[in-house]
């Protein structure tokens, strides 16, 4: 464990992290904080003019950051991410799987190639770059997987069969892995968020009202169902994640973290 007197306050400090999907949302949230927090970033995502918006935004404050544009639902472009920050990072220390896709539909509308794309997208790669990173951090003796996932994994939605398979697929995996290496010093958890203030749900009220459901009856229909009776701000996400890759968390592993 790190003495917190060598970080200055910083609880990421000397850290390294790749964070996908954190060009906007709740990764860039992450991205934010961890930076804030002292932590040298690889970022990824599949727009680059994203990427280096985001980059001009976090280099005040003082930490290496580097970024590769990303098709995530390509093996090959998984591969040659993770390469890109070991070759930057040799001890990269904390993974964070967040980026995915949304797609809204009644269960019988799903077409297979449909369903492949989300699935590649939002579990093969967690599958896929969370492997690569457990080998690494199997060889440094220490390491952070922190997953984004979703209260739809954790139960059933209504015209959402797809994505919430996906998420329930990265709960279980995220047990699994942690199970495996409890004794190799790897944190392995998960956060499931309820509905956060992004550019997801507002493509979904987008969506939503082109079937005629105005943005206000959508918007009442949301917060109807949450007992704080708002929506979450990817900054309360991101608070999660830097306690999950902090040393105070060293303790917890194969966990899920509702909010």
């Amino acid at each position: 464990m790190q003495n917190p007197d060598d970080t200055g306050g910083q609880r990421l400090k000397h850290k390294t992290a790749l964070i996908t999907g954190a060009s906007r949302g709740i990764g860039y949230a992450i991205a934010k904080s961890f930076a804030s927090q002292g932590a040298n970033l690889v970022l990824s995502a599949f727009n680059e003019a994203g990427l280096v918006k985001a980059k001009a935004e976090l280099d005040g404050y003082g930490v290496d950051i580097s970024y590769l544009a990303t098709d995530i639902s390509s093996p090959d472009s998984i591969e040659a991410l993770f390469a890109f920050a070991v070759e930057r990072h040799p001890q990269l220390d904390i993974l964070v799987n967040n980026a995915g896709i949304h797609i809204a539909k009644p269960f019988t509308d799903h077409g297979l190639d449909e369903f492949d794309h989300l699935m590649k997208t939002n579990v093969y790669s967690v599958f896929q770059l969370t492997q690569q990173a457990i080998r690494h951090m199997q060889n440094l003796g220490r390491g952070k997987v922190i997953n984004v996932a979703s209260v739809a994994g954790l139960r059933g939605s209504m015209n959402s069969a797809a994505y919430n398979t996906s998420k329930h697929a990265i709960v279980g995996l995220t047990r699994c892995v942690a199970l495996e290496n409890a004794k190799n010093g790897i944190n392995v958890n998960a956060i499931c968020p309820g509905i956060v203030e992004t550019d997801l749900i507002k493509g979904v009220e987008q969506r939503m009202e082109t079937q005629g459901m105005p943005p206000e009856e959508f918007r009442e229909r949301i917060l109807a169902q949450i007992p704080i009776g708002r929506l979450l701000q990817p900054e309360e996400i991101a608070n999660i994640a830097v306690f999950l890759a902090s040393s105070e968390s060293d303790g917890m592993s194969g966990e899920t973290i509702s909010i």
